[in-house]
C-alpha cells in the first residue's frame, strides 16, 4: 500500500520535524528514567506518522531508542520525497498574472506565454475660428494587442485596429530570437526609418504626431534582421519591404513590383552609467526604393497635427521612380526633462505626361516635456510613483512644447500640385499638459496651431487653430 501524499506545506514539514526532534530528545533523557515513557514516546511517533499521512513504515521489533530513530528517519525521508514532489509540481503548474501591463498566461517553465494587453483613446476635438473642420468626439484608437513566446527562439505579435469605419490589422509579425544581437522579424510592423513613428501611440507626450512623421513610412510587410549590442548601447534594424507612401500604411500586398530598403542605426552610448548624459541617444534611419504607379498607394497627402490635409498632388500625377528617404533623429532624458528631435527628407521621382523631375520635401520638429511631479520622462512613457486615489496620491503631471515645420518642394506647383488646394509650408506649434493619473489611465490636452504658406501668387490657406483633449486607457 502506498502512502497517500502529504496535505501539508513546507511550514507543516518543519512542525513535525521540530515535533520529532523534541520527542527524540525526550527519548535520550527519559530512557535512562523509566521504560514507559520510551513506549508514550512510541505512541507519539505513530501519531506524528498518521498526521503526516505516511502508512505502510514497517514496524520495529521492539522499543528502544533505534528502532525510534529508524522510523523518524523514514519519516523524515517520505516527507522530504513528497515536498520535493510538491515544489516540482509548482513547477510545472502554469502561472496566470494580472498587473498594470496586463494579463500573462505562462507555462512553468516560462517558455511559452501569452499575453492580452490594449490601447484605447478616445478623444474630444475643437476648432478655434472659421475653417472647414468640424468639431467632434474621436474614438481614435481601439486597439487588443495578443503577444507572447512559442519556445526560447519564437515571439509573436498580433494587433487589429477597430477604431474607424472598418477593422484593420495594425501589427501582425513572428520574432525569431536567435540572440539579442540577431532577431529576425517577418510580417506587417513598423518600417525603421521615423523616430516618432517608432514611438507607441500610448507614450506619445502629445495628442498627435509631429509633422517629420508625414514624410515617414508608418507600417509596412517585409522582413527585418534587428538587434541591440553592447548591453543595448547600440541597436541597429535592416529589412526589405513592399514599400509605404510617406505617413501612411502599406497596402495588403504589393501594389507594384517594387521593393524598399529600410534601415536604422541609434546610439546611446553613456546608457546605464552615472554620467549626466546617460539619457543621450541619436541615430539615422534611411529608405530607398522604387515606386510606379498612381493613385494614394503611391503618392502620399500630408496632414497636419490636427488631421487636416493641407498638400496633395494632382489626380494625374504618377510615382515614377527612385524614392529616398533619410533622417537624423535623437533625444535626451534626464530625470523629469525630455527633448525629442528629428529632421527628414523625402525625395520621389514623378511624371505628369511626358514631364518627370524628382522633388524633395523637408520637415523637422523638436519636442520638450517636464514632469512636474518628478518622475522620470523617457521615450517609453511616464509611470505616476503616487497613482491617483493610492494613500493620497495624486498622479503624475507633465507639461509639454512642441514646434515643427514641413516644407514641400517648391517644384511642386503648380504643375504637380495645385497652389489653390496644396500650401507650400506649414509651421506648427503645440502646448499641452498630460496628468497620468495611474501607469493605465491618463488624461491629455492640447492646443495647437499651424500657420501656411503659399507660393507666389497663391492665396494663404487660413491657420488652423484647435484644442485637442483625449482620455487614454493602456495595459
Amino acid at each position: 500500500m502506498t502512502a497517500p501524499p502529504l496535505p501539508s506545506t513546507a511550514p507543516t514539514r518543519k512542525l513535525l520535524s521540530l515535533s520529532l526532534a523534541v520527542a527524540l530528545c525526550g527519548v535520550a533523557a527519559s530512557a535512562q528514567a523509566q521504560q514507559p515513557t520510551v513506549e508514550q514516546l512510541q505512541q507519539r511517533l505513530e501519531r506524528l506518522e498518521r498526521l503526516a499521512g505516511v502508512s505502510g513504515v514497517a514496524a520495529v521489533e521492539g522499543v528502544d531508542l533505534a528502532g525510534l530513530d529508524q522510523r523518524l528517519r523514514i519519516l523524515e525521508r517520505r516527507l522530504e520525497l513528497q515536498e520535493e514532489e510538491r515544489v516540482a509540481a509548482a513547477r510545472a503548474a502554469p502561472q496566470i498574472t494580472v498587473d498594470p501591463k496586463g494579463a500573462a498566461f505562462r507555462s512553468g517553465d516560462g517558455h511559452y506565454e501569452l499575453k492580452l494587453r490594449g490601447l484605447l483613446q478616445g478623444d474630444a476635438r475643437v476648432f478655434v475660428g472659421d475653417g472647414n473642420q468640424n468639431d467632434s468626439f474621436l474614438l481614435r484608437t481601439a486597439r487588443p494587442t495578443l503577444e507572447g513566446s512559442l519556445g526560447k527562439r519564437v515571439a509573436y505579435r498580433f494587433t487589429p485596429e477597430f477604431a474607424g469605419d472598418s477593422a484593420t490589422i495594425v501589427d501582425a509579425y513572428v520574432d525569431l530570437r536567435f540572440n539579442p544581437a540577431h532577431v529576425l522579424r517577418v510580417g506587417k510592423f513598423t518600417s525603421p526609418v521615423g523616430l516618432e513613428r517608432l514611438q507607441s501611440s500610448a507614450a506619445l507626450v502629445d495628442v498627435e504626431r509631429a509633422l517629420p512623421s508625414e514624410l515617414a513610412p508608418n507600417r509596412d510587410l517585409g522582413v527585418q534582421l534587428q538587434g541591440e549590442l553592447a548591453a543595448g548601447r547600440f541597436s541597429y534594424a535592416l529589412g526589405v519591404f513592399n514599400g509605404a507612401v510617406d505617413g501612411r500604411d502599406a497596402t495588403s500586398s504589393n501594389p507594384d513590383d517594387d521593393f524598399e530598403i529600410a534601415g536604422r542605426v541609434f546610439l546611446e552610448p553613456l546608457k546605464g552609467s552615472d554620467s549626466a548624459w546617460a539619457g543621450l541617444g541619436v541615430g539615422l534611419g534611411a529608405s530607398a526604393g522604387q515606386k510606379h504607379g498612381v493613385g494614394s498607394s503611391f503618392l502620399p497627402r500630408y496632414r497636419t497635427p490636427g488631421q487636416a490635409t493641407f498638400f496633395s498632388y494632382r489626380s494625374t500625377v504618377a510615382a515614377d521612380g527612385d524614392t529616398l528617404r533619410w533622417s537624423p533623429q535623437g533625444w535626451f532624458y534626464r530625470n523629469g526633462f525630455g527633448l525629442q528631435a528629428e529632421y527628414i527628407v523625402s525625395r520621389q521621382e514623378v511624371a505628369r505626361d511626358a514631364r518627370r523631375t524628382a522633388l524633395e520635401h523637408r520637415a523637422w520638429q523638436a519636442t520638450a516635456s517636464y514632469v512636474l511631479t518628478g518622475e522620470d520622462a523617457g521615450y517609453r512613457g511616464v509611470t505616476p510613483a503616487r497613482p491617483f486615489g493610492v494613500n493620497g496620491g495624486r498622479g503624475a503631471f507633465e507639461l509639454t512644447a512642441r514646434y515643427g515645420e514641413l516644407q514641400a518642394d517648391g517644384a511642386a506647383f503648380p504643375f504637380y500640385a495645385d497652389p489653390a488646394a496644396s500650401a507650400a509650408r506649414v509651421r506648427s506649434w503645440t502646448v499641452g499638459a498630460n496628468w497620468y493619473l495611474t501607469a493605465n489611465l491618463r488624461l491629455a490636452t492640447n492646443y495647437l496651431h499651424s500657420r501656411f504658406g503659399a507660393v507666389a501668387g497663391a492665396q494663404r490657406l487660413a491657420d488652423e487653430k484647435a484644442v485637442f483633449s483625449r482620455l487614454q486607457v493602456s495595459f
